[in-house]
Parts: C-alpha cells; sequence; structure tokens
C-alpha cells in the first residue's frame, strides 16, 4: 500500500520502507522499496519535487567554480535544513556546512555534520548550551561571528563556567546594515573583549555578508577591507587559528566574493564561501542574480551552463470555475511568495505519456494565492482540466523547504529515488 502525506511527521506511517542515514541517527523511507511514479499518482500532492539530475549538476557546479578560485565552501544549509543534501554537498567537497541557529547547528551535528561556520551572533544561555554539549565531541569543530565586547564577555563567561573553547570569527559590517561592526573603535572593544577570556574565547578569523550591499563597487570596497583587517590581525598575533579563515559570500556576490578573496586565500588565510540556493537555483531572484554573474565573471562564462533550477511544486488542477481561470491545489502553506509567485512550467495529464513544457505564449500565470489554493490564470479554450498535474517553478527556495517535511527527489523518468526530510 502506498501512501504518502508530505505535511505529517512521517512518510511511511505503516512503518514500511524505513532505513537510516548512514553515520547518522536520522531515520529515513527507503524508495527503491516503495517504487513510486510521479506521473502514475503515486504520490499525494501538492507535492515539492527535486529533479536528481539538476542537483548533481549544480553540486559540481559550484565546487567546480570555487575550483577554479582555490577557495573552499561551506553551503549555507538553513535554505534546505535537509542532512540528506548537507551529506551530499560534503561528499562534493564542501568544506563544512553554514547554518543560522543554534538549533540548526544541532540538527546537522545530529545527521553527521562535524564542521560548521554559524554566520550569526551566538546569544542566550540555552543556546550556548546546546553548542556546549556538541563542543563535548572532540571531532566537532565550530565557529560563529561575534561584534561586540557585551557579546564576547557573555560567551566567555558561560564557555569558562563549562571548561570549553569557543571558536569565533569577528564580524565586519556596514552603517544601516546587518550585524557586525561598524568602525575601528568597535573592532578594537571586542579585540580586548577576545583578549580578556583567553584561553576560552579564540579568534579564528575575519567574516562578512555582503548581501546587504547593492553595487558592485561597494561589495568590492567592503571585501577589500576585510582582507586588509584579516592581515593586519594576522601580523599582530591576534588570531589564534592557523590558518585564518577569511569568509563571505551569500547567493548573489559569490563571485565578487571569490573573485576579492582569492588574493589574499594561501597558507596563512583559509578563504570560505557560504552560497546556499547553488544546489536547487530557482527562476526568479537566483536566476536573476546568476545572468548577472554570468555577464561579470569570466570563470563563469568559461564553464558553459550554469546552474539549473532544480526544486518544482507539483499540484492538481482542482476547479476551473471560469473560462479563463483554474484553481489549483497549492497555496502560501506550500510555496514562497515573497519574491514571486510560483510559474507553471509543465503540464501532464495523468494517463498520458510525459508531462509536456508549458510555453510562455499558452499564458498560464498564477495571480493570486490563498492558504492552499492558487489562483491560474489560463486562456478560454485552454486544454486543461480537473485532475491534470502542473509543475510549478518557485523563485526563493529558502521560504518553500520549509514548509514541507519531505522533499521527493525524482529520476527522468519520474521514479521517486529518494525521499529527503527536513529539520527546520
Amino acid at each position: 500500500m502506498k501512501v504518502t502525506n508530505y505535511h505529517s511527521a512521517t512518510i511511511d506511517p505503516f512503518g514500511k520502507g524505513l532505513g537510516m542515514v548512514p553515520g547518522t541517527g536520522i531515520q529515513l523511507v527507503d524508495a527503491s522499496r516503495l517504487q513510486w511514479n510521479l506521473l502514475d499518482e503515486d504520490v499525494s500532492l501538492p507535492a515539492a519535487v527535486l529533479y536528481a539530475d539538476r542537483i548533481e549538476h549544480n553540486l559540481k557546479w559550484m565546487q567546480s567554480f570555487v575550483g577554479e578560485y582555490g577557495v573552499k565552501l561551506a553551503p549555507h544549509g538553513k535554505t534546505t535544513m535537509a542532512p540528506q543534501l548537507f551529506r551530499k554537498q560534503l561528499d562534493n567537497g564542501a568544506w563544512g556546512i553554514t547554518l543560522a541557529t543554534a538549533h540548526q547547528v544541532r540538527a546537522a551535528y545530529r545527521g553527521g555534520v562535524h564542521r560548521v561556520l554559524m554566520a550569526n551572533q551566538l546569544v542566550g544561555k540555552r543556546n550556548m548550551g546546546m553548542i556546549a554539549e556538541l563542543l563535548t565531541d572532540p571531532g566537532f569543530e565550530f565557529f560563529c561571528l561575534v561584534d561586540s565586547a557585551d557579546g564576547v564577555d557573555q560567551l566567555g563567561a558561560f564557555f569558562s563556567d563549562v571548561k570549553k573553547k569557543l571558536n569565533v570569527l569577528i564580524e565586519l559590517g556596514v552603517p544601516g546594515g546587518r550585524t557586525g561592526v561598524r568602525d575601528d573603535a568597535q573592532r578594537e572593544a571586542v579585540l580586548a573583549a577576545i583578549a580578556r577570556w583567553n584561553g576560552t574565547i579564540e579568534l579564528a578569523g575575519i567574516e562578512v555578508y555582503e548581501g546587504v550591499l547593492q553595487d558592485e563597487a561597494g561589495v568590492r570596497a567592503y571585501l577589500k577591507n576585510a582582507v586588509d583587517t584579516t592581515r593586519a590581525l594576522l601580523s599582530q598575533g591576534k588570531i589564534t587559528r592557523q590558518p585564518a579563515i577569511l569568509s563571505g559570500a551569500g547567493s548573489a556576490w559569490y563571485d565578487v566574493v571569490a573573485d576579492e578573496f582569492a588574493k589574499a586565500s594561501g597558507n596563512a588565510i583559509e578563504v570560505v564561501l557560504r552560497p546556499g540556493c547553488y544546489l536547487t537555483h530557482d527562476v526568479g531572484v537566483y536566476k536573476k542574480a546568476q545572468n548577472e554573474i554570468f555577464a561579470r565573471n569570466p570563470i563563469a562564462k568559461k564553464m558553459g551552463q550554469g546552474l539549473k533550477p532544480a526544486l518544482q511544486l507539483w499540484a492538481y488542477v482542482q476547479s476551473i470555475p471560469e473560462p479563463d481561470r483554474a484553481i489549483i491545489g497549492l497555496g502560501k502553506r506550500d510555496a514562497a511568495f515573497d519574491a514571486g509567485l510560483p510559474e507553471p512550467a509543465k503540464h501532464f495529464r495523468p494517463g498520458t505519456n510525459m508531462p509536456r513544457d508549458l510555453s510562455a505564449d499558452e499564458g498560464w500565470e498564477i495571480f493570486g494565492m490563498m492558504d492552499q489554493h492558487a489562483y491560474m490564470r489560463i486562456k478560454p479554450g485552454a486544454d486543461v482540466k480537473v485532475g491534470d498535474m502542473v509543475a510549478f517553478d518557485i523563485s526563493h527556495p529558502c521560504l518553500t523547504f520549509d514548509k514541507w517535511r519531505q522533499v521527493l527527489v525524482v529520476d527522468p523518468k519520474y521514479r521517486v529515488t529518494e525521499v529527503i526530510e527536513t529539520f527546520f
């Protein structure tokens, strides 16, 4: 019996087809035993679907890109929060995984991740305690950010009490931006606080987040300052780790970060980039960013075909109440809508051979969404029926993944080859 319910805690309530992620405590579905096919309607829709061949392409593309610059990759795991996908990234050469919160770090650790860069401040007793518990494992390497003397002192007091050492990176910020020291005086105050906790708080390097800036000139100036600061702190003996870490790069400016930071990479400085959305890519904000990267970056151009959108949402046509309108069983509970509504990409009628790609001139368009329904504009007389399946491309994968407990991986024949568990 084939049973799926992608919004429930388990994909197979009868306990069939379950296995374990090797080397972890994560129980998962053995998709090979279930023998599902998306087109045979073995799967309850709506469903989130990853394409195995595109995921593989994106993994190799990004690893090749950073390899051209001689820098390391620590993908931001908040995008997917899926340890099975983290493992694919690590197996393809990633240095570690980036995360944003203590509970994300714990989920990744339980999924077998043993090097984490938490690109955020570690604040609060319980959050510190969660990290301290993980640091009882000598094989676990962890870094977090600091940008204030108060923050350092709180970390120092806690980790001194529990007799654990904590690696930190000083975050350099920009006026009007997010976290990060704004000037030399703030940076010196943080350095003085780190020195007060010598032996407990250890400075491992410098971190930036350039995504708060809008133009390339501003990004490059910011990055050059980070390089200069790292070199200065190394010469002053302030950075404990060898090599020092210099880290930056979201999913929009990673090529510029690679270009600037690679100039500092070497025996003394280890450059770590942190893009997260490359794994699935999209047809919206990150497609636009990738087009800009191809326009300005010679290495990306040389590599040829870039990242491919690998995540789609499949749903049924539920109703055609008016000639120019179809109602789709897909809503805000299923898809990101902050950076553009889902875009109809494929149409399939159960019982036919394979899905067909939708062309722009057919005029199918989502123009509104409710919790569980989407309004799709169609042309009167369009060949669409209740019960048809439509696949939608998305923009901003971060806010689509967090709506799903399980995501299906399918091969080119739409056979389910893996069920990815998420841990938001």
